[in-house]
């Protein structure tokens, strides 16, 4: 196998997308190659203006329980999640954008942040960078 991680990002969730991002970035650090495939939900944190909107998984709480966790990170000096996606690309991180999810949630590319988009393809993109990973994992 050789030394790359592989996540399926499905959830749009705030704590989701932050455990993919951190566990991403972790196996850059070590050396390790890494690529995110987005899909449904996960896709539309890729929109433009959509990185942050996401709801925590729970207790949400109509907002302020996401309110209560970005004060307890900021406090704790989290990155935020646009930092952590920045970080992940210059650790030279793939992202791959689903066109199957695009096309039935009528995304279009112009929708998309193209400046952290590698490639757009449909599940044989992810399996052939599964197939090569030692870690996959489905977010």
């Amino acid at each position: 196998m050789a030394e790359k991680a592989t996540i399926v990002v499905q959830s749009g969730d705030m704590d989701k997308l932050y455990s993919a991002l951190i566990i991403a970035n972790g196996a850059l650090a070590m050396g390790m190659e890494a690529s995110l495939y987005f899909t449904f939900w996960g896709l539309e944190r890729l929109k433009k203006g959509g990185l942050e909107k996401g709801p925590l998984s729970k207790m949400h709480l109509l907002g302020l329980g996401k309110w209560m966790v970005r004060r307890r990170m900021e406090k704790a000096r989290v990155a935020s999640l646009e930092r952590l996606i920045g970080d992940f690309k210059a650790l030279g991180g793939k992202i791959l954008a689903c066109e199957m999810t695009m096309e039935i949630m009528g995304i279009k590319r112009e929708d998309l942040r193209e400046d952290l988009i590698d490639e757009y393809g449909a599940v044989g993109s992810y399996i052939k960078d599964a197939r090569e990973s030692a870690i996959t994992l489905f977010v």
